[in-house]
């Protein structure tokens, strides 16, 4: 039912927009599976939900498809949310590719992976048109109440010499169970040592609960 009710959703999306296209990459269960660029498959825990997906022209620079899963409890309170990104440049832009800088280079199943753990409270408004405004529409619209602080980490593939596609995969829990808020994680305009633990528990959670496979 959660499959056709995620359907659903993304079915209302294109025809609120005409320019939505039809998504690129194919879900079982709550598994997403790429057979190009890369070729890989990343699971979550079978607790999770599929709530849908979005594909359309990201600001004019790139092809952009999101695949979203929530975790959430009986009251549809969001506990953690992971959405899948497929994105490359579009051919209007030749010059353009992808440079991540910040974060720590992992391996991942044999793949590249830029790493990035984060904190921050949940917007409440968002950039017309980007990705976190997609993703929150799809929770939002399956009857999903988003936490008021998140801590999240954003792992990123680049899967050709090129640097034009990337994979992106950002995972996100609900900062209350952490028992820390984020006024107590940045003090005086500077990062509380409380963070520390609170982002190797994040990190080590979630490369045990996000599986990926190079197919």
């Amino acid at each position: 039912m959660s499959q056709f009710l995620a359907l659903g959703a993304t079915l209302l999306l294109a025809r609120e927009n005409p320019s939505v296209q039809t998504p690129n990459h194919k879900v079982v269960g709550t598994s997403v599976i790429s057979e190009d660029l890369p070729r890989a498959k990343v699971t979550l825990p079978k607790s999770f939900k599929y709530v849908g997906a979005d594909r359309w022209n990201l600001f004019d620079v790139a092809d952009c498809e999101i695949q979203v899963f929530v975790e959430a409890d009986n009251q549809k309170r969001v506990k953690s949310y992971c959405w899948v990104q497929f994105e490359a440049y579009l051919p209007s832009k030749p010059t353009y590719s992808y440079e991540y800088k910040n974060g720590t280079d992992i391996k991942i199943a044999g793949l590249d992976f830029n790493m990035r753990p984060r904190f921050g409270p949940m917007e409440t408004t968002f950039k017309p048109g980007s990705e976190i405004e997609r993703v929150v529409r799809l929770i939002s619209a399956a009857g999903y109440t988003m936490p008021k602080e998140i801590i999240n980490v954003r792992l990123v593939h680049l899967p050709e010499p090129t640097k034009r596609r990337e994979l992106m995969i950002l995972y996100a829990e609900d900062m209350a169970p952490t028992g820390v808020t984020f006024a107590e994680l940045i003090v005086d305009n500077k990062l509380s040592p409380k963070w520390a633990p609170v982002e190797a528990a994040l990190v080590k959670r979630v490369l045990q609960r996000v599986k990926i496979q190079k197919l």
